[in-house]
């Protein structure tokens, strides 16, 4: 099974899909006929209110632009127009299989006061293509009405014909000025998905470190409180006995769980030797504590950003896990070079494989969170083994860190 999660595919993050394809035109009338001809006919009801809104929209709100009533008015105009242009989309894509994405909605929760969100929708440019749309659709929509309503009675055999003409026109004026703006939106779409990965992940890593606190360390700390006050009392009490030093040797045992629970807290947020050595030595540090013999080959060349190096190490940390965990392999590699400016991990075992993104063992996260940084994720997997994964993360250089005083 091989599954590919792309950096930059644009129907992953909003693109436009494939179009729904459609026979080729002929003198028998089939579905995509009829849909075609429907569309034809709905084009001149449409177009007339488009218009009619249109009109009205810009002459209310341009006659008042002299008070500030103005500018609020055609801001809210923008927006019925986006709602005019979303049933035109839907019209399209049912009638004519058009298949085109819905643009970004405009983050105007966001956008501060009122005079900011005016201004968001003033600048809105779907909103303005919309209006464009509409304003020069009237003379088609008549002309496909009454082309149609006459083939319909007078040339009916080659209708078909004449019907894909016409909403091929169709289908180049939507897909003109209806699709959403390509790049910028694809990459609006990608930012918003990437922006609530990265909110989503920070959370969970939050609530982690305060469960591993909570039940780990600070238990064993109250505790060690507990036992040395106890200890204390008898020492007041002048019964300095062999019970008071198996409490004091007892609380000096919680210490020094306490003191390794931390570390190993430490090493899951931030290891030190990621910091003072380098991707290369942490790698070889995780594959140790594998429980399957793992080969680490790293040629890199130079250290790359800290993010970067951050979750190029949890990446092969979380999938060396998996590979103790669920593989049953009997040996594993981790190979890590710079190709240009990527990085590249690829980690392989020669276990049972079947391995998913949806199999419950954090593939799917890890795809989330190198897709977040314009990553590239690749698992194949096939049942029997072996199992191969391929992670890609941009190269940034890494900045000169501020000396500690």
């Amino acid at each position: 099974m091989t599954v590919r999660i792309p950096y930059a595919d644009p129907a992953a993050f909003g693109g436009d899909k494939l179009d729904e394809p459609l026979p080729p035109a002929r003198f028998a009338y089939d579905r995509h006929t009829w849909k075609e001809i429907a569309h034809l006919l709905t084009n001149l009801p449409a177009s007339v209110f488009g218009f009619v809104y249109v009109v009205t929209m810009l002459a209310v709100s341009g006659g008042l632009t002299v008070t500030v009533v103005g500018f609020p008015l055609l801001a809210l105009g923008l927006l019925g127009a986006r709602l005019i242009g979303k049933f035109e989309r839907r019209r399209a894509r049912r009638l004519l299989g058009v298949r085109i994405e819905e643009p970004s909605p405009l983050p105007l929760r966001k956008g501060g006061g009122l005079v900011q969100r005016v201004w968001m929708a003033l600048k809105d440019p779907v909103g303005w293509r919309t209006v464009l749309y509409d304003g020069m659709r009237l003379p088609w929509g008549i002309a496909t009405f009454t082309i149609t309503m006459t083939s319909l009675f007078v040339l009916w055999p080659v209708l078909p014909f004449i019907a894909r003409g016409l909403t091929n026109v169709d289908r180049a004026m939507v897909r003109g000025l209806l699709s959403p703006s390509d790049e910028l939106e694809r990459r609006i779409a990608e930012l918003e998905s990437d922006r609530g990965v990265v909110v989503d992940t920070a959370a969970a890593d939050l609530r982690r470190i305060e469960r591993d606190l909570h039940d780990g360390a600070q238990a064993r700390l109250v505790n060690l409180a507990m036992g040395l006050g106890l200890a204390k009392e008898k020492l007041l009490e002048g019964q300095a006995d062999e019970h008071v030093a198996a409490m004091v040797d007892e609380a000096h045992g919680e210490v020094k769980l306490a003191l390794q629970e931390l570390r190993d807290l430490a090493r899951g947020i931030h290891p030190a030797v990621l910091t003072d050595r380098g991707l290369d030595a942490a790698l070889s540090s995780v594959a140790s504590r594998c429980t399957v013999p793992v080969k680490v080959t790293a040629e890199l060349g130079g250290r790359p950003a800290a993010a970067i190096e951050g979750i190029a190490y949890f990446t092969v940390s979380e999938l060396l896990q998996n590979i103790s965990k669920h593989s049953g392999a009997r040996s594993a590699s981790v190979d890590v070079w710079r190709a240009e400016d990527r990085l590249l991990i690829q980690v392989w075992d020669d276990g049972r494989g079947g391995a998913r993104l949806d199999g419950g063992t954090g593939m799917r996260g890890l795809a989330e969170r190198l897709g977040a940084v314009d990553g590239l994720f690749v698992l194949d997997s096939p049942p029997g083994g072996p199992t191969t994964v391929t992670a890609e993360l941009p190269w940034r250089e890494r900045t000169a860190e501020p000396r500690r005083g």
